[in-house]
Formats: C-alpha cells, sequence, structure tokens
C-alpha cells in the first residue's frame, strides 16, 4: 500500500457521544470502545490519519473498556490514544472541508445526543454532499435518523443501511430505556435496512454510505472506509 497515497488523504474524523446517563436502573454508558478501537486500528495500519471529536469536546464517557480485547488494551495504555480522547474537539468547531470522511462510533449514549444534534446533521449533509465517505458503526447510525439532504429528503430514503437492530436491543434489555428503537426509526425515514442475525458481523456499503450492524462489524466498517478512501 503506498504510504504517499495514504498520506494525501484528509483525515477521517471519529464521533463520539458526550451522554452517560441513561436513567435509573441503567449503567452509565457513553460510547462503546470496540467501535472505536477496531476501525482505528485498520486506518492507522493502512497509515490513514484520523481526529477525534464528541458532541460537547472534552473526555466523552466510555463503556466496554475490556482488556481481554487486545485491541482495547493496545489503545487505552497508548498515551497519544488517551490525549486524543481528552481532547477530543467539540463537534461545532470542526469542518466538513478538514476531513475526508466522518465515522459515528457507537454506544447507546448516541441515541440521546445524536439524533437531534444540529451540528450532527450539516457536517454530515454536507460531506455527504460532497462525496466524502459517511460511516456508523452498531448505535452510530443515530446520527442519520434526521438528516436532511439539500432537497429536503432524508438522507437515508432508499438507502441500503445496517444497525444495531430491534431484536438485538430486545436481547440487551434496553429496548423500554431508549428514547427509540434504531432500527425502527431508519426504517420510518425510508431506509433500505438490511439485518444479518443477531451478533454477526454486518457491513453494508451504498455509494459512499457505509454502516455496520453492531460491535461484531466495526473492523468491517473500518475497512470499508479504508477501501473506499484508497480507491
Amino acid at each position: 500500500m503506498s504510504s504517499s497515497l495514504s498520506n494525501s488523504i484528509k483525515p477521517v474524523l471519529f464521533v463520539l457521544t458526550s451522554h452517560k446517563d441513561l436513567g435509573a436502573g441503567h449503567e452509565d454508558s457513553g460510547f462503546y470502545l470496540p467501535e472505536l478501537t477496531h476501525p482505528l486500528h485498520v486506518l492507522d495500519e493502512a497509515s490513514i490519519f484520523t481526529e477525534f471529536a464528541s458532541i460537547q469536546g472534552g473526555l466523552p464517557p466510555v463503556y466496554g473498556v475490556d482488556f481481554s480485547d487486545d485491541l482495547n488494551a493496545k489503545y487505552w495504555m497508548d498515551r497519544t490514544f488517551q490525549q486524543k480522547l481528552t481532547n477530543s474537539a467539540a463537534l461545532s468547531n470542526v469542518k466538513a472541508e478538514d476531513y475526508s470522511a466522518i465515522m459515528f462510533v457507537g454506544g447507546h449514549g448516541t441515541m440521546w445526543d445524536f439524533p437531534q444534534n444540529s451540528y450532527v446533521q450539516d457536517i454530515t449533509r454536507e460531506m455527504y454532499e460532497q462525496g466524502k465517505v459517511v460511516a456508523a458503526v452498531c448505535h452510530g447510525p443515530a446520527a442519520l435518523v434526521n438528516v436532511k439532504l439539500s432537497d429536503g429528503s432524508y438522507l437515508v430514503a432508499d438507502k441500503k443501511v445496517a444497525a444495531f437492530t430491534d431484536s438485538e436491543e430486545n436481547v440487551v434489555g434496553m429496548v423500554d430505556a431508549v428514547p427509540f428503537l434504531l432500527e425502527s426509526k431508519l426504517k420510518e425515514r425510508g431506509a433500505l435496512h438490511q439485518h444479518a442475525s443477531d451478533w454477526t458481523s454486518n457491513v453494508v456499503v451504498d455509494g459512499t454510505l457505509i454502516t455496520g450492524q453492531n460491535p461484531q462489524s466495526a473492523t468491517g466498517v473500518g475497512e470499508a472506509i479504508r477501501d473506499a478512501l484508497l480507491s
């Protein structure tokens, strides 16, 4: 793989939730660490630069810090990674023109602060309409449910997408906790939702839109982003 090619690519922006509190009876949430570390590793291996942003900026809340996952352990112990997390940019301060792709990392917290955020909607629309890669994994597609294009249509309308399924939400016992069911909401917006069996890797590419169903899909989403940028 040509390092000169990858070095000419603008960074990929990973966007993280800033929402932690899921309410009484539920553990704190945030973003789900493997859904950052696994695609990040793919891009690092390809020498594609990355930057982090979060809704509020600063250190975002995180769960899934499981050191039996080698990539979690590798990154969590890395000083540069921790500095990037601690100093994540506020999404309101970043510009679409500075990035080649945007990647919405999953985690239950996304269901609260991604959908209604105007900066999420604006940068996603701008990057998509500029022909840049828009990607999301697991609950990350919550960022897409309210994004409208310049013609007023929903970005996901008539697009093939994958996301955390209603079935998987039921298995983890969060159906009554989340503000909406992601699969159902995407379908309401006209998306052509593509599902696989629970906890099966499922990555869907529709043009420059790349989505993955669950944590098992995180590496595949990273690979799809890499392949799109290097093609």
